[in-house]
């Protein structure tokens, strides 16, 4: 069991060259082209309550890199939880993991968060004539690449099985199950394809 420092240490070797010298407390032009090609990023913060980490996405370059310092992420409507935005207004601290699909490396952000309602910042965020529920200015204050260790591993870009032949739960029958049957997962496996597709933006 490694419950110290100096113990985590001792098993580790002296990270690589090129592992610290990727770091860049800016937006390089390069790290730029990443983030504009990205449709998903995974959004994680800290709170009173604990941790979250949840998914974004939209169309490739939804993210916008206003400067070389600042970062602006749409926040659309959702389930209403809002667990990100309860935790940015108790902790200003977010880290951002993009993917983009095809690409072995990630891209890693870390910095701080306000939550802007600017009418005309929500304006240049619309789609499909809806502006999101508010915008995230995000002040970086790391940005580095992930080696594609990970995603090679994990086979993430190789073609995806049929959920059928995975065998895995739909989200109904989770819900079902969670509230002992009363919940009509049956129904609501049913109506979700449309309910997402209404309120997508």
């Amino acid at each position: 069991m490694i419950d110290s420092l100096a113990a985590l240490e001792a098993r580790l070797r002296q990270p690589s060259a090129a592992a610290l010298e990727k770091v860049s407390t800016t937006v390089h032009p390069l790290y730029r082209r990443i983030i504009e090609a990205s449709p998903f990023v995974v959004l994680a913060t800290v709170g009173s309550d604990g941790l979250d980490s949840s998914p974004r996405g939209d169309p490739a370059g939804f993210v916008e890199v206003a400067d070389e310092k600042t970062l602006w992420l749409p926040e659309r409507a959702g389930n209403q939880r809002v667990d990100s935005l309860r935790n940015l207004i108790a902790d200003p601290r977010i880290g951002l993991l993009f993917l983009v699909p095809g690409l072995g490396e990630t891209l890693r952000v870390n910095g701080r968060a306000r939550i802007r309602t600017a009418p005309g910042l929500l304006e240049r965020f619309a789609m499909r004539g809806k502006p999101p529920f508010c915008v995230l200015e995000i002040t970086v204050d790391a940005v580095y690449f992930q080696c594609a260790r990970a995603i090679l591993r994990s086979g993430l870009w190789q073609p995806a099985p049929a959920r059928e032949t995975l065998g895995l739960p739909t989200a109904g029958a989770i819900l079902s199950a969670m509230t002992e049957g009363r919940f009509d997962g049956e129904t609501y496996d049913r109506e979700l394809p449309a309910r997402q597709q209404q309120t997508l933006y």
